[in-house]
């Protein structure tokens, strides 16, 4: 007699750029950098437009899009005060941690303001 019961469907991976990977980690689907690296958003960024500069920016490097990337899927291009080319997810500019290992988010929640970046 066959199995009835309901399989899971396969996890579906959204479209992403060549800069970006993608891991599965306790069922989880996460972004990180071709590095390896957490993304991170920031909370005054909402309007779309990156505002960790100068200082701040050396703590939280941006996540620049490689030369001759595109926009796809629910990832699009910030220009930045600098003229370089940040990636945003759903329309908020990503960074890094300059703290974090590759791998490791030890920077979620910091001070009420930066945000691991989920799918």
């Amino acid at each position: 007699m066959k199995d009835q019961r309901a399989q899971k469907p396969p996890l579906q991976y959204p479209p992403l750029p060549a800069d970006i990977s993608m891991i599965e980690e306790g069922g989880k689907l996460l972004l990180r950098t071709a590095e390896g690296m957490s993304m991170y958003r920031y909370d005054a960024d909402s309007d779309g437009k990156p505002h960790c500069l100068a200082e701040c920016s050396k703590k939280w490097p941006p996540v620049i899009a490689s030369k001759g990337a595109t926009p796809v899927g629910d990832w699009t291009i910030t220009s930045r005060p600098d003229g370089a080319r940040q990636w945003c997810y759903k329309r908020q500019p990503v960074y890094t941690r300059s703290l974090d290992p590759p791998g490791a988010a030890g920077g979620d929640g910091e001070d009420g303001k930066w945000h691991v970046v989920k799918l």
